[in-house]
């Protein structure tokens, strides 16, 4: 398995391209802008897209959604939990954004432990509540996208609709935290890190 980051919108949220090497089959998460470079990548790699896949619902992980959905034709899926906030361009805060009003209906809601494959891959859903009712990770072998659940450092903000900072350290802790010290985490926001480095350094995890 391939992961490709690319840090996307005025917001640098990170977009993730997960790809089969042998069989070339992909997921997009989140693409919160620039979808031309996204879609660069993507025929740069000769990916055959099969899903995108939100972590959550707010508007700086989907700013770019709607047009790359219209472009390659696949399905969206999103947590159950958020569903009602990617209809709702003033819910998912986009509204108050300068990427204008986003507003989708899901494809496919999706639930803790649902598996999703592309290729030989399998892509693990993590259901992390705190950030958002319906934030999820997404684990696939020894690598997790954690969204705005967990960062290298930090955690994501829970002063938002639907955020609880009580609820977020219990996702992380009985949810992320299980996990081997080498597992690899990739956030929403900012640099990679490792689950090892996280349950040692992360100062909201003492």
């Amino acid at each position: 398995m391939k992961l490709l980051r690319i840090p996307v919108g005025i917001y640098a949220a990170n977009c993730y391209i997960m790809y089969s090497e042998t069989e070339k089959e992909g997921i997009v998460v989140d693409p919160g802008g620039d979808v031309d470079d996204i879609l660069n990548l993507i025929n740069k790699k000769e990916i055959n897209i099969k899903y995108i896949l939100l972590t959550h619902g707010h508007g700086d992980h989907i700013g770019g959604l709607v047009e790359l959905k219209n472009i390659l034709k696949v399905p969206v899926g999103i947590h159950e939990d958020d569903s009602f906030m990617l209809k709702d361009g003033d819910k998912n805060l986009s509204s108050q954004m300068a990427i204008g009003s986003v507003e989708l209906e899901p494809d496919i809601l999706l639930k803790d432990k649902d598996v999703l494959e592309f290729g030989e891959e399998k892509a693990e859903i993590i259901h992390t509540p705190g950030h958002t009712r319906g934030g999820i990770c997404i684990k696939v072998k020894d690598t997790i996208i954690t969204g705005d659940t967990l960062f290298a450092g930090s955690i994501g903000r829970t002063d938002l609709p639907g955020g609880d900072y009580d609820t977020i350290i219990r996702s992380i802790k009985e949810k992320l935290m299980i996990y081997e010290d080498y597992v690899k985490i990739y956030p929403g926001h900012g640099l990679s890190s490792t689950i090892g480095n996280e349950r040692k350094g992360n100062p909201f995890l003492k």
